[in-house]
């Protein structure tokens, strides 16, 4: 692979959607790129589509409008599938079809209005076609409300005031590590700041939760990737990760329980994970999008799109899967919401690893070489902040400790937080427990952007991250007990990125 810096992301934040991905060639079959002279073919993982299997679909326009997300449309239809979600703000239609020859049929249907297709899934439709979609097999979907997004607010002053510790906050070491108990004597977040948690739904009742959603944002994608505004569509059903990660994110200041790194700010529900655990490419285009719809300032994206844990340009399906994503981070950061995401718990060099033993998740794994074109997505594209987890300090020191699960690399990683061993909420008792992984590690950062939010209103998200990265606490390599060597500087390395993220410096 090419020198890891060439996987630096974050030189510009991708503000316009619409604009076909500038590839260097593109193959005949949908939009994939073909391999750079110095880069070797990653290996295909065919999709198979039976006659008789409802397979899902994205389908990305040539030109992101809503003309075009149209034509895709009836291109649909006409290649025998249906329609389940249109996207029209970012040309992206997310299609089922039982017919084997779908993909062809409909590229040909389409023309020139159609960039790119590719199955998102190597295995047929779990959930089935939802509910309102004329489909022969099954029933559909329904259109999208645009909402509008709340007016861009000026700087606002605070006061030091007096903080009451909640009742476990003395096991909340990640706090202190991070200096949020220090920040929530200046600022502990505005009720106007709204944080989307794109996981698998937040417990509506618990006591240590509950003051702190916002039920009518809230929403459950992971109905193949359509809306679903059900009372409790949004809330946890086999999972309590999200409701943990919430906890981390914004518990209330209540006299219950612990704290959030920004107590004071609201969340939203989007719930992106299946009853099986898989976060599909359309359920994670479903959540970044309503999110910019909503009007939310920041989102936390504690997972990996599956089936796939890196996404490769060179191949037609995974090529449009991640094209959908992209263009959905990158459509809501234009409209102002910033993006915190896990980097991941496999311990690896996404700076320069070249194989991957995991992919598809969701059928049967092979052994694959990937490229610099193949990425960990959300993580890896631009504009989000990657977050690797870092443990405790061995009493009485601050050593630098990178979790030995956390993945790392020089360019690639932004910032560090707290990710080993986290107290936080989880849905059994309505109680609290300790997880550890990279999925704990990002909501401390997305909490923190959370607070930055409230004290400075008027950031973009480019100015939040590049604060972040200037306000982080330099770290020098230290140790870890798995994986790669840290190589870099104190000032920017492959184990902490620009630093530890640092909440008091945020509210300043």
């Amino acid at each position: 692979m090419p020198h890891p810096i060439s996987r630096r992301r974050h030189a510009a934040l991708a503000t316009v959607v619409g604009l076909t991905t500038a590839l260097a060639t593109l193959a005949g079959t949908g939009g994939a790129a073909t391999a750079g002279v110095d880069d070797v073919p990653s290996t295909p993982v065919p999709i198979s589509a039976p006659d008789g299997t409802v397979m899902s679909y994205v389908l990305n326009a040539e030109v992101a409008n809503p003309g075009q997300t149209r034509l895709l449309e009836r291109a649909v239809r006409r290649a025998d599938g249906v329609v389940v979600q249109s996207w029209p703000q970012i040309g992206v239609v997310v299609a089922h079809s039982d017919r084997s020859a779908f993909r062809t049929t409909v590229r040909d249907a389409a023309g020139n209005a159609l960039e790119s297709v590719g199955a998102t899934r190597t295995v047929g439709v779990s959930e089935g076609t939802p509910e309102g979609v004329a489909a022969p097999w099954g029933p559909g979907a329904s259109d999208y409300k645009r909402l509008d997004r709340k007016d861009d607010r000026g700087d606002v002053g605070s006061e030091p005031t007096t903080v009451t510790p909640e009742p476990r906050e003395v096991e909340q070491w990640d706090m202190r590590m991070i200096k949020a108990d220090q920040a929530h004597r200046i600022n502990d977040g505005d009720r106007d700041v709204l944080v989307g948690v794109l996981d698998s739904g937040i417990d509506a009742d618990h006591p240590d939760l509950a003051a702190n959603i916002d039920e009518e944002s809230s929403v459950n994608c992971s109905d193949a990737g359509r809306p679903d505004r059900s009372a409790t569509g949004w809330q946890p059903t086999t999972s309590d990760h999200g409701t943990h990660v919430a906890g981390t994110i914004a518990a209330p200041r209540n006299g219950i329980g612990i704290v959030g790194v920004a107590p004071g700010v609201r969340m939203a529900s989007v719930k992106v994970v299946n009853d099986d655990g898989f976060i599909y490419p359309e359920y994670a285009v479903c959540g970044f999008v309503w999110s910019a719809m909503q009007g939310m300032d920041v989102t936390n994206n504690s997972y990996y799109v599956d089936p796939f844990m890196y996404y490769c340009e060179d191949q037609p399906d995974q090529y449009a899967a991640k094209e959908a994503v992209r263009r959905a981070v990158a459509w809501s950061t234009d409209k102002g919401v910033v993006h915190a995401a896990a980097a991941g718990n496999a311990a690896t060099d996404l700076a320069t690893n070249t194989t991957d033993t995991t992919s598809p998740g969701d059928s049967t794994p092979i052994t694959r070489t990937i490229n610099e074109g193949c990425h960990d997505i959300p993580a890896e594209l631009e504009g989000v902040v990657t977050v690797s987890s870092m443990q405790r300090f061995p009493a009485g020191t601050d050593e630098s400790r990178l979790s030995s699960f956390s993945n790392r690399g020089l360019g690639v990683i932004d910032v560090a937080a707290p990710g080993s061993s986290i107290l936080s909420t989880i849905v059994r008792d309505n109680g609290y427990g300790l997880k550890s992984g990279t999925s704990m590690a990002s909501p401390h950062v997305a909490g923190v952007l959370a607070l930055m939010k409230s004290a400075h209103p008027g950031l973009t998200p480019a100015e939040m991250v590049a604060r972040l990265r200037a306000q982080a606490d330099d770290k020098p390599c230290g140790t870890t007990t798995a994986g790669a060597a840290c190589v870099g500087t104190p000032e920017n390395n492959s184990y902490f990125g620009e630093g530890v993220v640092d909440a008091l410096d945020a509210v300043s």
